[in-house]
């Protein structure tokens, strides 16, 4: 995990992420939910997503493990933010989507099958979840952080040993950070088998 770069980068992290363009990916996720969905947040960061979110018509719940974007995202949306590990979060039936930008790929590979398995239980029948991944192969550690990378096989792979979701659909992207265009990432719909 990368909580403690989180909690001591804070600040920064915010600045960076909280304006940043997601709405072409806001567009495709949206086209899978009715309005009035009640959707989780799952490691909201900045906040940013959450309050496009409840600003679209969704119920949005949010929860991150950073103290302090914890803390951040609250005072950012003017409403409580849940301080969740997601390799332990136990919602049951839930959600009709799950929104995960850049937040699971933190999780360790050998612990994606329990984020996995926990995101399953959290979503009602046929819910749908939305991950983003750095596209790559292997694990990484970056200035404080670790990273699971995926490509469409290998991903297809781990999602095929659990036997809990269907592949709506992949698709490839710029990272959307100005500094960052040379970094691609790895965006993946699936819904609930």
């Amino acid at each position: 995990m990368s909580v403690g770069f989180y909690n001591e980068n804070a600040v920064g992290f915010f600045d960076n992420t909280v304006g940043a363009d997601m709405g072409e990916t806001y567009e495709i996720f949206n086209s899978y939910l009715k309005k009035g969905a009640t959707i989780l947040d799952l490691g909201c960061g900045s906040g940013r997503d959450s309050r496009y979110f409840s600003n679209y018509g969704y119920e949005v719940i949010s929860v991150d493990y950073s103290d302090e974007m914890v803390k951040m995202a609250g005072e950012f949306l003017n409403k409580e933010v849940i301080k969740i590990d997601m390799r332990q979060m136990d919602f049951k039936d839930k959600f009709d989507g799950i929104w995960a930008c850049a937040s699971v790929l933190h999780i360790k590979k050998n612990e994606m099958a329990k984020v996995l398995k926990n995101s399953y239980c959290a979503l009602k029948d046929s819910g749908i979840m939305y991950m983003s991944f750095k596209y790559g192969e292997g694990e990484i550690q970056s200035k404080g952080r670790h990273f699971s990378n995926y490509k469409e096989d290998t991903f297809t792979k781990l999602l095929d040993s659990l036997d809990l979701f269907k592949i709506e659909k992949f698709w490839k992207t710029e990272d959307v950070r100005p500094d960052r265009k040379n970094e691609f990432w790895l965006n993946v719909i699936v819904k609930k088998k």
